[in-house]
Formats: C-alpha cells, sequence, structure tokens
C-alpha cells in the first residue's frame, strides 16, 4: 500500500520585482504568530525586511481584512483559501511557518503566481527527541513514578525498591517507521542506538537507513511485524486516516502505535476501539485531527492512551532555526532567487519538505 504518495502539482513564475520596494518587501503580515513566538524568539531578521504586522491568531473570516496590501503574508496554521488568495491581489509570497504546506491551496497559489516557501528540516531533531521522550513514558512510567514518590508512596514502601507496573526494555523489540524521510530516518539511527530492529515504509525509498538493524518493508510487514510503530509521513488526500480498524486488528500483542506526524492519518474513532480491545496495548499522540480537541474526542477517554498538545515541534532551539530560516526565505525571495520552494520558480535553493 502506497501511503505518502505526493500530488504532483502545477507551478508558475511569480513577477518577483513587483513584490520589491528600495530592497524591502513592502507590507509582511504574519497571520498566526502566537506559537513561533510567545514571547522568547522574536520577529527582528523578518522585521528588517518591510513593514511588518503579526498577529497572535486570526480566524478564518478575518484573513482576507488582515492580509488586504500585503506583498507577503506568514501563516503556521492559518488556512490560506482560493478565495482569500483571489481578494488579495497585491500578495506575492506566502511564507509558511512550518514544513507542511497543506494550509494553502497550492493550485490556487500557482494559478495566480504566488510563490509559496515551506521550512523543511528545522525541527527534525526536536520531533525525533519527542518520540522517544513519549515511548519512554510508556515503557517506563517515569512521570507516574515520579509523581508516586512526590505522594510519599516510597517512603511508604517497605522496601527498596518498588514499581507501579512492569515496565519495558527496548532493546532487542523491533521499531517500525512509516515515512521514512527525514525525521524518520533519524528516528530510525536513534531507534538503532537503543538496541532495536529497524523496519521503514517509504514508496521512494530514497533514503536507506545506513544504521544497524534496517530493512525496507511494507506498511502491513511494518503493523503486522513491528513492536512499535511510529508516524512520519505526510498527509496527503492519498493516507488520510490509513491506520484504520483493519490495520490495527494486524499489530502485535503489546505493541505501541506513536504518531507525531498528523493526526489524520488515524482513523481515530478505529484507534479508540482498538485501545479498549488491548491491541494496540499503547498509543503515544502528539496530534490529533482537531486541534484543540473537543472534549469529547473519542481519544481523550482512550484506555492506555498518551496525548500532547502538539509540542514535539516547539523547543527553542527548533523554532528559533525556523525563525532564521523564515527570514532567509523571505530575503530569497526578495532578491530573485527564493528558495524551498513549493509553489513558484524552482530557483536557488529549492529544498522541499518531506
Amino acid at each position: 500500500m502506497a501511503v505518502l504518495r505526493r500530488k504532483r502539482r502545477r507551478t508558475t513564475t511569480a513577477p518577483l520585482s513587483e513584490a520589491k520596494h528600495n530592497g524591502r518587501a513592502g507590507k509582511i503580515v504574519v497571520l498566526d504568530g502566537a506559537t513561533l513566538d510567545p514571547g522568547d524568539n522574536p520577529w527582528t531578521d523578518v522585521a528588517a525586511l518591510g513593514t511588518l504586522v503579526v498577529h497572535e491568531r486570526t480566524s478564518p473570516e478575518a484573513v482576507v481584512e488582515r492580509a488586504r496590501g500585503a506583498a507577503i503574508i506568514l501563516t503556521n496554521k492559518t488556512l490560506i483559501t482560493a478565495d482569500a488568495l483571489n481578494a488579495l491581489p497585491e500578495l506575492r509570497m506566502i511564507a509558511v511557518l512550518a514544513t507542511g504546506t497543506n494550509v494553502v491551496d497550492l493550485e490556487a497559489a500557482a494559478a495566480r503566481g504566488i510563490v509559496v516557501c515551506n521550512v523543511p528540516e528545522y525541527s527534525t531533531e526536536s520531533v525525533a527527541q519527542h518520540v522517544f521522550a513519549l515511548l519512554l513514558e510508556v515503557t517506563n512510567a517515569v512521570g507516574a513514578h515520579a509523581m508516586a514518590v512526590a505522594e510519599g508512596a516510597w517512603s511508604r514502601s517497605a522496601d527498596f525498591s518498588f514499581w507501579l507496573r512492569t515496565t519495558t526494555e527496548l532493546a532487542g523489540k523491533t521499531f517500525g517507521i512509516v515515512g521514512h524521510g527525514r525525521i524518520g530516518c533519524r528516528v530510525g539511527e536513534i531507534a538503532s542506538a537503543f538496541g532495536m530492529r529497524i523496519l521503514a515504509h517509504s514508496p521512494s525509498r530514497s533514503r536507506p537507513g545506513s544504521y544497524r538493524g534496517f530493512a525496507w518493508a511494507s506498511v502491513e510487514q511494518i503493523f503486522e511485524q513491528a513492536d512499535i510503530v511510529s508516524l512520519h509521513c505526510p498527509l496527503t488526500d492519498d493516507n488520510e486516516r490509513f491506520v484504520d480498524a483493519s490495520l490495527l486488528r494486524r499489530m502485535r500483542s503489546g505493541s505501541i502505535l506513536i504518531n507525531t506526524a498528523r493526526g489524520g492519518l488515524i482513523d481515530e474513532a478505529a484507534l479508540a476501539r482498538a485501545l479498549a480491545s488491548g491491541r494496540p496495548a499503547a498509543a503515544a499522540l502528539d496530534v490529533l485531527s482537531a486541534e484543540p480537541p473537543p472534549s469529547d474526542h473519542p481519544l481523550l477517554s482512550a484506555p492506555a492512551c498518551w496525548i500532547t498538545p502538539h509540542m514535539a515541534w516547539s523547543t527553542l532551539a527548533a523554532r528559533q532555526r525556523l525563525m532564521r530560516e523564515t527570514a532567509q526565505n523571505v530575503r530569497a525571495f526578495l532578491d530573485g532567487t527564493p528558495r524551498n520552494v513549493v509553489v513558484g520558480p524552482a530557483r536557488g535553493n529549492d529544498r522541499r519538505g518531506s
């Protein structure tokens, strides 16, 4: 099953010179800057490139009003629809404050000649680290044991050691990776360092693992054979909710499902039912299909389900890299050599996210 296939998109060349004014961009609007800079990661480098207006958050209804007159807009999770693009005749560039670009109607941007750039690689180390923070919490229950000690359980214990439940050794386990791009490859390296065997799936197979214990496998083989399955693929029309009831039934007894990619990759109602049946034994998720989730989301009350609030990307180091790369994307666009191009002229340093 090829779950990572990308759609081919038409590109066109935007009139770069129209965005310049004396070496500056004119008006630059940030639609949702609160997560990138909650107070510790200033916009100084971007502000030097034009007249910068930063909004912490923007509702869908306010996008056109706030972006009106801007040559460049920056967005993280605020949707940029075809209707919005058609209402913004001065817009020449969209800088996505992330790797994934599904928040922008890329077909409409291409038709309008608007350059869309993203920031690949900025969060690789942070996301890979979070994968193992989730995994180790499931296998070692560090948080639960630390809380038990703080509540006096160890002081009341008759023995020098106690544990709330059996913990798990990772060495010798099989770790499955669906999506072996930059992040998936780094996760595989770390899993290998733990002494695990790695099974990876990628339709292109363009990044074979150079670490010990690596082998390619199909998605079905990964779900059937791996003790831990970790998702690292982009969300596309082809793979939405591909982790369904049928695939979950293939998982081994005692297995763990990890998702730090996109919530829409999983049929969440099916996962809640699967967790209730004990297979997989646990899920550790940093993403959900709705963020923030409604209070009645089925996984919020599911057994053996650890959920963090889409924070794997958010270390200060990663956010600083994201800010620097975004400023460089804008500067390169103004210089007529756009980089990290998703839609537009493939010139300069063209590195697309995986």
